[in-house]
């Protein structure tokens, strides 16, 4: 991915496997963010291919889609910065995230037949399911702005996971937490790996939780991969060390 004469993601190969949870590490500026941007559709790569390959569907090419084509094919993200709607409520957030799944357009809306006025419920409670999963069904008619620091991250995720995505992608998600806050985010993601059928590609400094969470891991230094493997190899790779991680860490 250039943007005029930098080069800020180069040569990046990287595969994710159904049912796993991956990590993406590097200093800040190594073209993370710029990665997930061009995944989901913010950005178009100026070179290279990303394939999908969803659970039953035939493998498509996905560079220059429009972010919510590829919502639609089942990738969804959260944010560095969070991103609610924040003087809506937390299920009204929730339910835009149904919005793609739903078949009823702009006749449906001004009109209200009666399928469209069942699908509508429907997205409400299928919303609602989605908060108690994620354990915030309490704030349901709380309005986002209101929400603890932590729930309002928590609510990022459940708002994804209305898109019913294949691949769930985390972008620091524990960005702000205290320590309390990234122990329940730890053991949501792997809940959430188990009960929805999902893989999970996360972008995470906090070094404690990538390496607890991770089934395998890349690192990124100056837009390029410098290395993969198992946490334990990750911990223990020289340029790895040099780049990022720091002998105290190893220590």
């Amino acid at each position: 991915m250039d943007f005029g004469g930098l080069r800020a993601v180069d040569r990046l190969d990287l595969e994710i496997h159904c049912g796993e949870i991956v990590a993406l590490i590097g200093p800040n500026g190594a073209g993370k963010t710029t990665f997930f941007n061009c995944i989901t559709g913010i950005y178009t790569p100026t070179a290279g291919d990303i394939r999908i390959h969803p659970p039953g569907r035939e493998t498509k090419r996905i560079n220059g889609l429009k972010p919510n084509r590829v919502t639609e094919l089942g990738l969804a993200r959260t944010f560095q910065n969070i991103r609610l709607f924040h003087q809506m409520t937390v299920l009204e957030n929730v339910m835009i995230g149904r919005h793609c799944r739903l078949r009823s357009g702009i006749p449906g809306a001004v009109f209200r037949p009666p399928h469209t006025v069942k699908e509508e419920r429907q997205a409400v409670m299928d919303s609602y399911r989605i908060l108690e999963k994620i354990g915030l069904e309490r704030f349901v008619n709380d309005l986002a702005k209101n929400l603890p620091y932590g729930a309002q991250r928590r609510l990022e995720i459940a708002r994804a996971l209305a898109t019913e995505p294949f691949l769930l992608l985390l972008d620091e998600p524990a960005a702000g937490m205290n320590p309390h806050e990234t122990h329940e985010l730890d053991q949501l993601i792997l809940r959430l790996r188990e009960t929805e059928n999902v893989s999970i590609l996360l972008i995470e400094h906090d070094m404690k939780l990538v390496m607890s969470l991770s089934d395998r891991i890349y690192v990124m230094d100056y837009g390029r991969k410098i290395a993969e493997g198992t946490p334990r190899q990750i911990k223990n790779d020289p340029a790895v060390i040099k780049a990022y991680l720091g002998e105290e860490y190893v220590a």
